[in-house]
């Protein structure tokens, strides 16, 4: 199979996945991110695709068949939303044609992980996707259904054996590690900052995973303020040595864009150069552990002019063979249209201007007075003997 068998997931209406003003994810982060994406001229590179939305059998491999029926409603009568479900809340309020834009991201996802399984794509990337909080049973954290868990159910459901799941979102990824808690096939790995300090206060290390899938959940608090040299540390610490022992047959990777030092909601330092490396590391590994399969999902992100629109556009041009260089000035006619749509003066360059550097774990050893390796090993005891590894 070509390498450069790309496919981005897009469908213009997943716009409409909409909380309203003043709400934190404003979708024009993604009609912003696609029109970078075209600016580039990476969607000539990578064949832009679009999956219907995910249907009732589908929605129901994750979620209850009573939380659809409740985002349904809540879709048809926002006014009628059940907040025990999680729905007509602050951070999940609902709108009209909610469960519409939720299925129709859900599908992209899921229609990108059969194009990855089947042969039809090498790598595939939805931005749109990547809702990782959303629960069986409710909604959270601004997401209604989560497309992550989803895909990587559909991956089983068609045969996969292993399937690895890589979330690097400044909040925990608990959502799809509940929905895999007792399935030893499904490996999930989150990198976030501390649960002490943030949203959605779990995702400690002592989190391992359920009777017969111990060692399958695993989780890295990092400390409130790591920076780029931190972050690439405590992911290359942990993520290549489980991924070589899991052996998965498909590499899925959530790229939320909230670790970005500007991001409004959390308190990470991390760069756009180092998510750029990390995406890199993720495309590596996948070729490395998984014969290239590697399905990229978005995720948080709330600089939604500055970072995001960045951030993925990266993603999307490892995932198409055809990087942008960190140098390139950002064409002129995508800043008109960040200032047409936002007011904003968008950024003039695809990089912050950051070379970053990190040491690794095995060859300088652990500093035992330092918190971010403090984390590390943590992690590291609670699942590598698991998995036949020394900490």
């Amino acid at each position: 199979m070509s390498g450069g068998r790309a496919q981005v997931m897009w469908d213009e209406a997943v716009v409409g996945y909409d909380f309203g003003p003043g709400h934190p994810m404003d979708p024009v982060r993604l009609a912003l991110t696609m029109r970078l994406v075209e600016a580039y001229g990476l969607d000539r590179v990578a064949r832009t695709v679009s999956a219907p939305p995910a249907g009732e059998s589908t929605l129901r491999l994750v979620h209850r068949p009573d939380y659809i029926a409740a985002v349904r409603a809540a879709s048809a009568d926002p006014g009628s939303a059940d907040g025990s479900y999680g729905l007509g809340t602050p951070d999940d309020p609902a709108f009209a044609g909610m469960h519409e834009a939720a299925a129709l991201i859900a599908g992209q996802s899921v229609g990108a992980a059969e194009a990855v399984w089947s042969g039809a794509a090498l790598h595939a990337v939805n931005f749109a996707g990547g809702l990782h909080h959303a629960m069986p049973g409710g909604a959270s954290g601004f997401c209604v259904y989560n497309d992550a868990a989803l895909a990587v159910a559909r991956l089983l459901e068609l045969g996969a054996a292993r399937v690895a799941y890589v979330d690097v979102d400044v909040h925990h990824g608990d959502g799809v590690q509940a929905a895999f808690w007792d399935d030893p096939r499904v490996l999930t790995i989150s990198l976030h900052e501390h649960p002490r300090t943030l949203f959605p206060q779990t995702g400690w290390p002592e989190e391992t995973g359920g009777e017969g899938a111990e060692g399958t959940a695993v989780n890295v608090a990092l400390p409130a303020g790591t920076g780029d040299a931190g972050w690439l540390r405590a992911f290359h610490a942990v993520v290549p040595d489980l991924l070589a022992a899991f052996r998965p047959q498909v590499l899925v990777t959530q790229h939320g864009a909230d670790t970005h030092f500007e991001d409004p909601l959390a308190h990470l330092a991390v760069s756009v150069d180092a998510q750029r490396l990390v995406a890199q590391a993720c495309h590596a590994l996948a070729h490395e552990h998984a014969e290239g399969r590697w399905l990229a999902l978005g995720g948080g992100g709330y600089a939604v002019t500055d970072v995001v629109p960045r951030s993925w556009t990266h993603l999307v041009g490892i995932a198409a063979g055809r990087p942008v260089d960190p140098a390139a000035a950002v064409p002129e006619e995508w800043r008109h249209e960040v200032f047409r749509r936002t007011r904003q003066l968008g950024p003039l360059r695809m990089t912050d201007g950051r070379t970053p550097e990190w040491r690794d774990f095995a060859a300088s050893g652990y500093d035992p007075a330092d918190r971010l390796d403090q984390a590390v090993l943590a992690t590291r005891r609670a699942v590598f003997p698991s998995h036949g590894l020394l900490p």
